[in-house]
């Protein structure tokens, strides 16, 4: 076995430690939504609709802001390269600032989508329910961006098991709490949806507490002086993560956005396109969850070497991440393809949903390996702190390619749900391309 092999076979151990149990958190983070929407649909449809439509309202919001606080990962790790531990300390209070200066205004926004409800004009009869919902999972904004921004300040510094137990242990407490909570058990009154948002507050209080106890007690981080007295926000760093947060906020919310318009457009066309849409988007988002956690893990390794004044072991590190993701997308890809009638028998038993299904599972397997490639380009990127040619292009990719050509296919020349996913395929290969070769570009010699 040559040298440049066993470098990247090394490397390849490295990334999955890292990033194996980001998977698992982001897997299990997702749980939680799942769990909700479950529980939620054994009430009533009404119960089910309200957590749906919340969801769907709430989801963007706090995606933007936790992909903006997500910033800290490149600027610790870069700073952790280059030994700056007091330094490392300083961003980590800074975060705080940043999380607190995010959660007001999305507490206040939260809680008041009860207007946008009314424009797009979502049935009268969900609005009371869905605002109420809204207004119970509010109160855990601030409990949430704290716990996702002390995670992504630990996964910056290589620790990334502990956000994986919090993550557990959340997701088991979150059925216990649903239970009480929406059923109206233990003496409870039986809340419904407004339960769950309940339920999810107190959930993302307890994965607060319980990540900051431990970055408290950790040995490891007690070098970084972390809970020093600050004097207040330092705006000079704080401009810092948001010069590379904020970009990258606007990026992760055009995806969401996209797929949230295609959902929609699934919608004028029929119930069966819709259900089977939501089938098959469920699954790729799922199989999302595999590079994106390694896409983190990869940030992580560029700015490690970055910091530590190697352009050529970040090249070489974000690369092998690179093929990595499109490797895994790869075997997700040939899953797709091998077994989609048993993978739908698992969501739906109605023929023409599973017919329509099982055609856009074969979509999803199209774009299996562009999105392995942009998502793990884009987190070499983040790696550098390059996010704002990235946004750019995501920009570009999503909204004015991948959105166009999808409703031109699917809408305007009626080639269906299968137009629109074209033009699903048609944006993540685009941003595929040219994350990859921004990265090739920022780090030749």
């Amino acid at each position: 076995m040559s040298s440049t092999q066993n470098e990247i076979k090394k490397e390849s151990k490295i990334l999955f430690k890292l990033g194996g149990p980001i998977v698992a958190t982001q897997l299990m983070r997702m749980g939680l939504n799942f769990t909700d929407t479950v529980m939620a649909g054994n009430l009533s449809a009404l119960d089910l609709a309200s957590v749906a439509i919340g969801n769907a309202l709430y989801l963007p919001i706090t995606i933007f802001c936790m992909s903006t606080l997500i910033a800290i990962n490149p600027v610790a790790s870069q700073l952790l390269g280059a030994r700056k531990f007091e330094e490392i300390g300083m961003s980590a209070r800074q975060l705080f600032w940043l999380i607190i200066f995010l959660s007001v205004p999305c507490f206040f926004l939260i809680r008041n989508l009860g207007i946008i409800m009314e424009w797009v004009g979502v049935t009268p009869e969900i609005i009371p329910l869905a605002s109420e919902y809204l207004n119970a999972i509010s109160w855990g904004i601030l409990p949430l961006f704290a716990y996702a921004g002390v995670r992504f300040f630990s996964e910056a510094l290589s620790v990334t098991k502990p956000a994986m137990y919090i993550a557990a242990i959340s997701l088991v407490l979150n059925v216990g709490a649903n239970y009480v909570l929406m059923y109206g058990k233990l003496g409870f009154p039986q809340l419904g949806a407004v339960g769950a948002g309940y339920a999810t507050s107190l959930l993302n209080l307890f994965a607060a507490i319980a990540f900051i106890i431990f970055t408290a007690k950790f040995k490891p981080f007690h070098r970084f002086n972390i809970f020093a007295r600050t004097k207040g926000p330092d705006f000079k760093i704080i401009k810092e993560l948001l010069t590379v947060g904020l970009p990258n906020g606007v990026s992760s919310a055009m995806e969401v956005l996209l797929f949230a318009a295609v959902s929609v457009l699934m919608g004028t066309l029929s119930v069966e396109a819709s259900a089977s849409h939501q089938i098959a988007i469920n699954v790729a988002a799922t199989l999302y969850m595999i590079p994106f956690g390694l896409s983190i893990a990869i940030s992580q390794r560029v700015g490690f070497s970055l910091g530590q004044g190697s352009m050529s072991k970040a090249r070489f590190r974000g690369f092998v991440g690179i093929g990595i993701c499109a490797g895994i997308m790869t075997l997700t890809a040939l899953v797709l393809f091998t077994i989609p009638d048993a993978i739908i028998a698992i969501y739906t038993n109605d023929p023409l949903v599973s017919v329509m299904s099982v055609s856009l599972l074969f979509m999803a397997g199209l774009f299996q390996i562009s999105d392995g490639l942009q998502v793990g380009g884009f987190g070499a990127l983040r790696g550098l702190k390059d996010t704002r040619v990235p946004m750019i292009v995501n920009f570009i990719s999503y909204w004015l390619i991948g959105f166009p050509v999808g409703y031109y296919l699917g809408i305007i020349s009626d080639f269906g749900p299968e137009g629109l996913w074209i033009g699903l395929i048609s944006g993540l290969s685009v941003a595929a391309v040219l994350h990859n070769y921004r990265f090739n570009k920022l780090t030749s010699a």
